[in-house]
């Protein structure tokens, strides 16, 4: 109990007016120390008390999105194969948190990219169920390789113009649902987060050459993405890794496991049959972190959840060699266990806590886009005019890029607005970025912010192709061609400083 009573603070003795000034003075500074104090521990209490009295809640779901057979699986170059069989079920995974004040959601979807219009369809509605605020809510993509589209009907934040597609409408449909269910499944919880690492599976996929290489454009590039296991004329990849996988694990008050999201820096691993339909390692880790977990039998159900780095120029093919030959879905399966044994292991030697604040800002940032000069216009148009049975003029992809380009100058604005969020969940902080972004900028990130341990989430909120930075685009290679990058160059270092800014407001 605090006594308020200052009364007992005060001597009183007769005024002495030989007395110097200074010691006057002094006394009275002293006396107001002790008030601050006292008002000071008295905030203590009071701020202490309210901590107490708030309930830490958190909820998961998980919610069929699988398409149906037939439509094309994007990711690869040419006509998309048409989904003939399906390995393994697509979910978007929601993750709800609620301090007794804030709520955010954080929104897995098994997809290559989901389009800013789709998602702030979701987001609105989502916001007009339950009022979780639109700015509380991160969403984003896998990149698992094998979905079919889930394009908006715009011409800004697509490859060219898309009709409004069933599957669209079914994926907000469901986005919806995923987070009303999380908010059904709240309960009281604990939150804890920690980091580990796995090196072993990450490479980075641009590779400086001997010479320079010719690109679909003509032009001379220093870099070459996945150059050939064992080629001779490799020098030394472009860029790092980020072999760190960071998570975060909310456990019921009886310690039960709620769910757990992971964040690691790989674009995909693949071996995926042509036909099939697959949520890729992303998915494989997520049942491979419950059955570790021991939550297999659950009610309400664990949710396991990966999201994906900044992994724009990681792969998993380690080009020194020597060359892998695995079967089908085995690679996948390695990367996710072993992923999902180290995530297990930290997990076992950090605190969950009762209780913590939580935070968000959002903002949106313009972007310039970039459009082609009228000598690559020119040189477009001399490619398009070839016939398919003539050879390529400089690169067996010129065509695609030079349809690509017209995109692009015909149907893309001058500029697009993309959102940027950053998220505090007690001393840890989430960056979301709606590119595929290269794992130094992730780096750098981590580097700048002023949260205890930071990660990103890449393809957040969004999709505007690969965010490499300014000296990447000097040395050129695939993420760098017009139509592969879309935006202004310096837009990695534009979009740092921005999260740098967010950051700074919830820390």
């Amino acid at each position: 109990m605090i006594n308020l009573n200052t009364s007992n603070m005060i001597k009183h003795t007769k005024p002495n007016p030989l007395r110097k000034p200074e010691f006057r003075y002094s006394s009275n500074l002293n006396f107001k120390f002790k008030i601050i104090a006292v008002m000071v521990l008295l905030f203590s209490y009071v701020t202490d008390i309210q901590a107490q009295e708030k309930i830490f809640k958190a909820g998961a779901s998980k919610s069929n999105i699988t398409p149906w057979l037939g439509d094309g699986i994007i990711g690869n170059f040419g006509n998309p194969p048409p989904a003939q069989h399906i390995h393994d079920q697509l979910y978007v995974r929601s993750l709800v948190l609620d301090d007794g004040s804030t709520r955010l959601a954080l929104v897995i979807i098994d997809n290559l990219h989901v389009d800013r219009e789709v998602l702030d369809e979701a987001k609105r509605i989502i916001h007009e169920k339950t009022k979780l605020p639109i700015s509380n809510i991160l969403m984003s993509a896998t990149h698992t390789h094998s979905a079919t589209r889930a394009a908006g009907s715009g011409s800004g934040s697509t490859a060219g113009k898309h009709p409004l597609a069933d599957y669209r409408s079914f994926m907000i449909s469901r986005l919806v649902d995923g987070v009303q269910i999380a908010l059904n499944n709240l309960e009281p919880a604990r939150i804890g987060w920690g980091a580990g690492s796995v090196p072993q599976h990450v490479f980075n996929r641009r590779w400086k050459m001997k010479e320079p290489v010719v690109n679909p454009f003509g032009e001379k590039d220093l870099v070459r993405m996945n150059p050939g296991v064992g080629n001779p004329d490799i020098v030394e990849p472009a860029g790092p890794t980020d072999p760190e996988v960071s998570f975060i694990s909310v456990q019921a008050v009886d310690g039960r496991p709620l769910a757990l999201l992971a964040n690691y820096s790989l674009h995909y691993v693949g071996g995926v049959p042509r036909n099939d339909i697959s949520a890729d390692y992303f998915g494989v880790f997520a049942d491979r972190i419950q059955e570790l977990l021991g939550a297999d039998r659950q009610d309400p159900p664990f949710v396991g959840m990966m999201s994906n780095g900044t992994s724009g120029d990681i792969n998993n093919i380690n080009l020194r060699g020597p060359a892998e030959k695995n079967a089908p879905y085995a690679k996948m399966r390695v990367v996710a266990n072993d992923v999902a044994e180290e995530v297990v292991k930290v997990y076992k030697t950090i605190e969950h806590q009762d209780w913590v604040p939580l935070r968000a800002a959002q903002s949106e940032l313009s972007l310039a886009v970039r459009k082609p000069t009228p000598a690559l216009l020119a040189h477009t148009q001399k490619v398009l005019v070839r016939g398919d049975d003539e050879d390529p003029l400089h690169h067996p992809l010129e065509k695609t890029y030079a349809e690509r380009v017209l995109t692009i100058e015909h149907n893309w604005p001058d500029s697009v607005n993309v959102i940027l969020q950053a998220f505090g969940i007690g001393d840890l902080g989430i960056a979301a970025i709606p590119f595929e972004t290269f794992a130094e900028i992730g780096l750098e990130i981590k580097d700048k912010s002023p949260a205890k341990k930071t990660f990103t989430i890449s393809l957040a909120n969004g999709s505007y192709g690969y965010l490499p930075t300014p000296e990447q685009h000097k040395m050129g290679g695939y993420e760098t061609w017009l139509g592969t990058n879309r935006v202004e160059k310096n837009a990695s270092k534009r979009i740092v400083a921005e999260l740098r800014s967010l950051f700074a407001k919830i820390h």
